[in-house]
């Protein structure tokens, strides 16, 4: 959980812990504006918002696509907890495990264990900043709920894991578990 009031104060800390860090438009990203061609060729075209709606870590470096101007606040806090859980992630692995486990196992394409299971724990942080920032309902959403499943079994990361009910438990799951938490606490 983070003390932050305002998205410039959670780029602030997050700089703080991880020194080097910052944000670069995707459109002024000649290696972003690379990675939306092929990604659009190797999704057959279902992934065609790389640079307008996706958020993308690589190294200490968050990608930010063209909405992140008009991005409101809560998001933009709720989109940096997440895409520092990658920053975490690569600390924990280094960048060519990292790397290699965002990649490659089993598949790149269709069925991406490594990444499933990093885009998990990351996901489960946007659940949990949604739910402290927008309010357990919110994270209740059954919006939210399809969006998400739907980045796993669909073209926008490459139907990383396409086992819909699965992705679906894990949801739920990580729901009830964050719900158990906040009654807890």
């Amino acid at each position: 959980m983070t003390t932050c009031v305002s998205s410039a104060e959670l780029i602030q800390e997050i700089a703080r812990e991880f020194p080097g860090f910052r944000l670069i438009s995707k459109r002024e990203s000649p290696f972003s504006l690379l990675l939306d061609r092929v990604l659009k060729l190797v999704t057959f075209g279902a992934q065609r918002a790389y640079v307008t709606h996706y958020h993308t870590v690589i190294g200490k470096t968050l990608y930010t696509p063209d909405t992140w101007a008009s991005t409101g606040e809560v998001e933009r806090m709720i989109v940096l907890r997440h895409e520092r859980i990658h920053l975490r992630q690569r600390q924990r692995y280094g960048l060519p495990l990292m790397t290699f486990l965002y990649l490659v196992p089993f598949f790149p394409l269709g069925l991406a264990y490594g990444r499933a299971r990093l885009e998990w724990e990351a996901y489960r942080e946007t659940l949990r900043a949604t739910a402290e920032l927008l309010g357990v309902e919110r994270a209740r959403s059954p919006l939210l709920r399809e969006g998400i499943v739907r980045r796993f079994t669909g073209g926008d990361y490459g139907w990383m894991w396409p086992f819909r009910a699965q992705v679906e438990r894990w949801y739920d799951a990580a729901l009830a578990e964050l719900t158990r938490l906040e009654v807890s606490s």
